[in-house]
C-alpha cells in the first residue's frame, strides 16, 4: 500500500475562492464530476492542493490543443 505523503488540503470553500466559483457551483461540479479531485474525509469534502493546480494545468493543456 502507498504512503501519504504531507500535502496541503483545502476546503470547498477555498477551492471556490482559488477559482472564483461559488460553493454551490463547486458542489455542482464535483456532482457532475467536471471539478477537482475531492474526497470526503472526516465528513468535509476535501481537496488536495495539487489535484487543484493538475486541474487548472489540463484546463490550459486542453485549450492549447484545440
Amino acid at each position: 500500500m502507498e504512503t501519504v505523503k504531507a500535502m496541503k488540503l483545502l476546503t470547498l470553500d477555498e477551492v471556490a475562492l482559488m477559482l472564483r466559483k461559488s460553493p454551490a457551483q463547486m458542489r455542482w461540479m464535483r456532482h457532475n464530476g467536471t471539478g477537482p479531485k475531492a474526497a470526503r474525509l472526516g465528513g468535509r469534502v476535501m481537496y488536495r492542493e495539487q489535484d487543484v493546480i493538475d486541474w487548472i494545468n489540463a484546463a490550459f493543456e486542453d485549450q492549447a490543443s484545440a
